[in-house]
């Protein structure tokens, strides 16, 4: 991809050419007094990566090496081996924040299979029965799909369930030269018919007592971060572009005496774009930790690491936790920028912020 004429390179600034095109602007109703928290346990649930050396490092904190949990295996002494957790091409965190003695628990995302996300609760031994509220990242089926077996575990629900309208969309990716494959969406009849109360929203929205703000629609200001091209939606002139995914929301938290917790779920809005959103929305807050999806993987969206990194370095963020859809190339690129700030994410993983 080539921007101004000029190739990204590891050497390209980050702000060249005639500056920044705005792709999508919004004008959020207030800037929100978000409170800080005394802290954040953030537990990833699901992510792509499960590895069970990855040591400690930081306020990460990883799963034993040898869960105690047992299954049947017929073929070791004994009859049992031990569990492991599962990974797949999906994204899926339980945030706890505390603020006065008081503990909150939000599910961010579900993860891409009916069972993976509800498997590693029992796994970890983390009791769904309390996550109090459900906040989707956008409707992509890789971070909803485990709500199905969270339905199956918990009868019904009772929670809400925060979405932007577009979630319900009927979409697809269309790849020149390949035939056009749809996205399965989520069943509006499904989730209310167990029990979710549904509640969608553009604009950005607090929970517990103003401990925790989502997003809503991100504005897209930094001008190369494109959202997903090769999406379409279905409209009432059949298929049409739909490449900025407007659905796509973060979580943020005032970590006290830290700065502000930003987590993506795919980071379709561009990680770039979410953070200084997030700012934005919290009277220029400091950015502390940042991690999820930045969806920076393929041909499409690599060339792009060295502005994303230039312009995520420049809000100096204490923890980078990329994960899911970021890809290796922009891991190691992390890496490299980063140092210890950049932490590896695993399934399992406990972040004490």
């Amino acid at each position: 991809m080539v921007h101004d004429g000029v190739m990204c390179t590891d050497d390209t600034p980050a702000h060249h050419g005639h500056g920044p095109q705005v792709l999508h602007e919004v004008e959020p109703s207030a800037v929100f007094d978000l409170e800080p928290v005394d802290s954040v346990l953030v537990t990833t649930l699901m992510d792509n990566v499960t590895d069970v050396f990855m040591p400690d490092q930081g306020p990460a904190h990883r799963p034993p090496v040898l869960s105690a949990h047992r299954c049947a295996a017929a073929t070791m002494e004994g009859g049992q081996a031990p569990e492991q957790l599962l990974a797949e091409h999906g994204f899926s965190v339980l945030v706890t924040v505390t603020k006065h003695d008081r503990q909150h628990r939000i599910l961010f995302d579900a993860g891409a299979s009916p069972d993976g996300v509800v498997e590693n609760m029992r796994r970890l031994d983390v009791d769904p029965s309390g996550i109090e509220v459900i906040v989707c990242s956008h409707g992509h089926f890789d971070h909803l799909t485990g709500l199905d077996g969270l339905i199956r575990r918990l009868g019904t629900v009772n929670l809400p369930v925060l979405i932007h309208p577009h979630f319900w969309r009927r979409r697809r990716v269309a790849i020149p030269g390949r035939d056009p494959q749809e996205i399965p969406a989520t069943s509006r009849r499904a989730l209310i018919g167990a029990g979710f109360e549904v509640v969608e929203e553009r604009q950005p929205s607090f929970l517990f007592d103003r401990s925790v703000l989502v997003t809503g629609e991100v504005a897209r200001t930094t001008g190369y971060e494109p959202g997903f091209p090769p999406q379409q939606a279905w409209g009432d002139g059949g298929w049409e572009p739909d490449p900025l995914v407007l659905d796509d929301q973060a979580l943020i938290v005032d970590v006290k005496d830290k700065g502000l917790l930003v987590i993506t779920g795919c980071g379709h809005a561009g990680v770039v774009n979410i953070c200084r959103y997030a700012r934005r929305l919290t009277s220029n807050r400091p950015l502390y930790a940042v991690m999820g999806g930045f969806h920076l993987n393929g041909p499409l969206f690599e060339p792009l690491i060295p502005l994303v990194l230039d312009d995520l370095s420049a809000m100096t963020p204490s923890v980078v936790v990329p994960a899911h859809c970021t890809g290796w190339r922009a891991q190691h690129a992390i890496g490299a920028r980063f140092g210890q700030a950049f932490i590896p994410n695993t399934v399992g993983t406990r972040f004490e912020l």
